[in-house]
């Protein structure tokens, strides 16, 4: 199969329609393409539960053994399992999943030794191109003595470790609704929370690739719907909804009603801080003021970057962070080789709940401040002149900007960011205020400008 791999390989990642855009073929080559730009002598795969996981994570664990390096398969698991394997066992990492994204989608996230992200600047693109090249030529020569495979369970050991790193014995007794959404959370969710006071009630722990529920993906409100409805109807302390790859989890208290990401990453650095004192936490240009206003409060550092893992990691292993949090429900752990684990964030959020007597709501409310507009996507024909509108409207009127990551436009009691996707013809605003009224008041401002056919 000769492939145009640039529509399959992403920023951060391999992600198409199987087996329309690739299949085993390209999964074997993209094997022994990561162990050439690795130079690893051995690795470590994992796959999700979608009915094409299973086939593309033998097929490239093939091509990595055919160069010389020995696999360890550690079958089902989520992302941040891979994660944890790469960093416990110090191998580099392949993890086959697509994600949030529709059952016949499917890609691989790969990371160096000890969870480092692989993208486009630390060897993705160079993976692309041997693959490229061999998918016309033909695999590469055999090692002269190729690799093992061998198989390795890691969930208990997963699952100790991120409770090695949370407080969790004096908690008090929970109720809480688990909504997996038919991913590997129904995989890990029950190792990681035995032996917890915990009352769990499990939504969707059924591993199913095509999602006969619904969209694995928590951020889409219409996907938690369904558990906002079973922690009212269960008197539930909250309820957890996880991705499909279970690498984000997404808060609902006690009253169905969403919890901000920015609110549980304020929440999660105030606890790291109070473990290390006077440490740095990260956070997107789109998370709340009221993360680094927590993070001073907390005696830490609050350091903003752009959007993205690898924006996120890589700051993390320069300042030396304790911990990084997003807009879209990833949080970085130091702890935990500076990878995204919405599992152990999760723990952290019980541990806070369970510490104490209140709701969870009334938990939150200190780190939940500002009103905000959440992320709201226009697509237009070409986004540039857009944002240049934009611009130019704010310039005259005297807001500070500035173009860290697309458009973010600052007043005093007000401030919104304006980012171009990727991948598709839209643009992205979030914006956030001192008040409900104001925020309204600049969302309909901008997206007025944005979308005027003119």
């Amino acid at each position: 199969m000769t492939a145009d791999l640039s529509q399959i390989v992403k920023a951060y990642d391999v992600r198409g329609v199987v087996p329309d855009q690739w299949d085993e073929d390209l999964a074997e080559l993209f094997g022994a393409a990561f162990v050439r730009v690795t130079d690893a002598d051995a690795i470590v795969i994992g796959h999700d539960m979608r009915p094409s996981s299973p086939g593309l994570a033998d097929a490239f664990a093939r091509g990595a053994a055919r160069l010389g390096a020995d696999v360890t398969l550690i079958g089902l698991c989520s992302t941040d399992q891979l994660y944890f394997a790469s960093g416990s066992l110090g191998l580099p990492g392949a993890m086959f999943t697509a994600s949030h994204n529709p059952a016949q989608y499917n890609g691989i996230k790969m990371c160096r030794a000890g969870a480092a992200p692989v993208g486009q600047d630390t060897g993705l693109a160079e993976i692309r191109e041997l693959a490229e090249r061999w998918s016309e030529t033909g695999a590469p020569e055999a090692a002269a003595t190729p690799g093992t495979v061998s198989r390795q369970d890691t969930l208990a050991d997963y699952a100790a470790h991120l409770k090695a790193l949370v407080d969790l014995t004096t908690i008090r007794p929970l109720k809480v609704v688990v909504d997996a959404g038919n991913g590997m959370g129904g995989h890990t969710v029950p190792t990681v929370f035995d032996g917890l006071p915990l009352d769990v009630v499990p939504m969707y722990f059924e591993l199913d690739g095509t999602f006969p529920n619904h969209e694995a993906n928590p951020l889409d409100p219409k996907n938690i719907v369904d558990l906002q409805a079973r922690v009212r109807a269960e008197s539930a302390d909250l309820g957890l909804a996880f991705d499909g790859d279970a690498d984000r989890c997404f808060v609902v208290d006690e009253r169905g009603e969403p919890v901000s990401p920015s609110a549980i990453t304020a929440l999660v650095a105030a606890r790291e801080l109070a473990k290390h004192p006077g440490g740095t936490i990260i956070h997107n240009l789109i998370t709340s003021w009221s993360v680094p206003e927590v993070v001073r409060e907390n005696g830490g550092e609050p350091v903003r970057t752009r959007v993205g893992h690898s924006f996120i990691k890589e700051e993390m292993a320069k300042t030396g962070a304790i911990f990084g949090g997003e807009h879209s429900a990833h949080y970085y752990f130091r702890d935990f080789w500076n990878a995204d684990t919405g599992m152990l964030a999760a723990l952290h959020v019980l541990a806070a709940l369970g510490g104490q007597d209140g709701t969870l709501s009334d938990l939150v409310s200190s780190y939940d401040r500002y009103a905000s507009s959440g992320e709201i996507n226009s697509t237009v024909t070409d986004q540039a002149a857009s944002a240049a509108k934009v611009r130019a409207t704010y310039e005259r009127e005297g807001a500070t900007l500035d173009e860290l990551d697309g458009l973010t436009v600052t007043a005093a009691d007000w401030w919104f960011n304006l980012r171009a996707s990727n991948t598709e013809p839209l643009l992205r605003l979030n914006v956030e205020a001192h008040d409900e009224a104001t925020m309204v008041k600049v969302r309909d401002e901008v997206l007025a400008l944005v979308r005027a056919t003119d």
